[in-house]
């Protein structure tokens, strides 16, 4: 973001790139946080337990984390108005 921070952007693309940049690190954490809970579904106490304790349900589990991951990243690097 060296590149990208010495760029001057105007006062709307400023409130653009922090809207962005909230948006992904709360979409990450929330995308993050499901995919634990469907790890660790019996550790919860939920009555879905019977329901979502297989196999594929964890697997689709890492997968939310790893796009919560993704998310948080972007978040953090910023790079919403760079030229394509």
């Amino acid at each position: 973001m060296s590149n990208f921070e010495k760029e001057s952007l105007s006062k709307r693309e400023r409130g653009i790139v922090l809207m962005r940049s909230i948006m992904d690190y709360g979409m990450g954490l929330l995308w993050f946080s499901m995919g634990i809970f469907l790890i660790c579904i019996k550790y919860f106490n939920a009555n879905l337990q019977v329901r979502f304790d297989d196999p594929a349900m964890k697997a689709f589990g890492v997968i939310c984390i790893i796009y919560g991951i993704f998310r948080i990243y972007r978040g953090y690097k910023k790079n919403y108005l760079r030229e394509r």
